[in-house]
């Protein structure tokens, strides 16, 4: 019977063994992780800006603010409906300019978000559809694992890239979150200054950076970020002279935890996240007046944005769904385009937009050409905001990481098959539910409640089709680049 101890022996090796070799496999996999830049098109984004500095500018170029909140909800503002929250200097913005009512960020978290929103491109289509962490923690040694990127990849071209070889002088101000690693920093994209944070207020270790070394240490005081960030933005604001300007004004506010100085307490109605947005409120004023010292306001674009839906507080609006959700409430988020010198006061239009549309759109007005060697996803919506003409799009995706998972027209959303999962208080354990398709018309129901599938057969198979299409598309040529020219 030696046989049988040598095979209990065995197979005792084996089960103590296997889980050693998987994790030596897996420690390798992480240690020898390098993500590569195409240096094709490296070299082409080069050629491209290189092309953008010998352009003949445009008279009385605009300057640009671009203000990008942090899981701020459609509903947390006065202009769009908050009866808890006072925001009156947003609110101010939204009426002396156009309100989009029909606007989605391109994703449902952040990464990906500001990805789209920088390059024009969908974030799978730019190498980031993932949500980036610290370097060096378990997650990212998890994403290296999975072959994830852990930054946006540097041949992406981002409006601050363009805005910086026509000749603008660009900063950024806020949170990050493309990356913590180099090539792939705020100083590397495209801004000539950069002061904040790397990544979300959640994430360790938080500190706030200039350009590439540490100004303040871990751990930030976040009740001061309202003060760090507007005082920034003013002095940058303060320091221009004669060329055109772009900010990039993104707050870590409202994510989670949420940080308010104490003469901020109570002094909403909505506890303490409301306390927060109307400090918030304060520090979009902080901007506007100094554009106004500056004597810059009237030839100033302000866009104010989010980069998704609330998470564990805010309102998603009459909207289903919240933060990481590809329902309404997890992209449908506030816009405004605020622009004296050009844009016509008090319209509120209900065409449909992403945020991938703000770089082409930016493009267009400044008459700069786009990428010949890349898809541009988003299309210029300048028609829309001046002629007051129908969207550009079709239809709009939407993306969480790599897969699509919905497609709208300007009725109709159609969900495929997938996993959905219901919980309540009492459940320890949250079931995962297979539904699908769905089909609903936004005109009549954005809550996303009633499915009308059976009703509508042909609408159905249409909506279908287009997200097939773009699956296709995508699955083809994912990164998007085209041929030479």
């Amino acid at each position: 019977m030696k046989w049988l101890g040598r095979l209990c022996i065995a197979i005792v090796a084996l089960l103590f063994l296997t889980p050693i070799v998987i994790w030596l496999d897996a420690l390798a996999t992480i240690n020898n992780y390098e993500q590569t830049d195409n240096s094709l098109r490296v070299e082409n984004k080069q050629h491209y800006l290189a092309e953008i500095e010998t352009l003949t500018a445009t008279e009385q170029r605009p300057n640009i603010v671009f203000i990008l909140f942090d899981d701020l909800g459609y509903g947390d503002l006065g202009y769009t409906g908050s009866q808890s929250i006072a925001t009156p200097t947003i609110d101010s913005l939204a009426a002396g300019g156009i309100v989009l009512n029909q606007f989605y960020s391109p994703s449902p978290v952040c990464t990906p978000a500001r990805a789209g929103y920088l390059t024009g491109r969908l974030p799978a289509r730019a190498g980031t559809a993932e949500v980036a962490f610290p370097k060096g923690g378990f997650i990212s040694d998890l994403q290296k694992y999975y072959g994830v990127n852990l930054r946006m990849p540097a041949e992406e071209i981002t409006m601050a890239d363009i805005l910086q070889a026509s000749g603008y002088t660009t900063g950024m101000v806020g949170k990050w979150h493309l990356g913590d690693i180099s090539p792939s920093l705020p100083n590397d994209m495209g801004f000539d200054d950069f002061y904040g944070a790397l990544y979300s207020n959640d994430m360790q270790p938080f500190a706030m950076y200039r350009n590439r070394d540490i100004a303040v240490a871990a751990p930030v005081d976040q009740t001061q970020l309202n003060d760090l960030y507007g005082g920034e933005a003013e002095q940058f604001i303060a320091r221009q002279t004669d060329k055109p300007f772009f900010l990039y004004f993104a707050h870590n506010f409202p994510h989670v935890p949420l940080y308010i100085p104490d003469e901020d307490k109570n002094r909403s109605q909505g506890g303490l996240y409301g306390d927060l947005i109307e400090g918030l409120d304060d520090t979009v004023k902080r901007i506007v007046t100094a554009l106004k010292i500056k004597g810059v306001y009237e030839n100033t674009i302000i866009i104010l944005t989010s980069d998704n839906g609330p998470w564990y507080q805010g309102s998603p609006g009459s909207n289903r769904g919240r933060k990481n959700d590809i329902f309404e409430g997890g992209m449908h988020v506030p816009m405004l385009f605020h622009w004296p010198q050009q844009l016509a006061p008090g319209k509120s239009l209900d065409g449909m937009s992403m945020g991938i549309d703000l770089l082409p759109t930016v493009l267009d007005w400044l008459q700069l050409p786009a990428p010949k060697d890349r898809i541009i996803d988003g299309k210029s919506i300048r028609t829309m905001l001046e002629q007051d003409q129908p969207s550009p799009h079709q239809y709009l995706y939407y993306y969480r990481g790599q897969r699509l998972f919905a497609v709208r027209d300007s009725r109709y959303k159609y969900h495929e098959v997938a996993h959905y999962y219901y919980a309540n208080d009492l459940m320890p354990v949250t079931p995962e539910i297979h539904k699908g398709p769905w089909l609903f018309d936004l005109s009549l129901d954005n809550n996303e409640s009633y499915d009308i599938s059976a009703n509508r057969p042909e609408v159905l198979q249409r909506m279908e089709s287009a997200l097939k299409a773009k699956r296709d598309e995508m699955a083809a040529n994912k990164r998007g680049w085209l041929p030479d020219s």
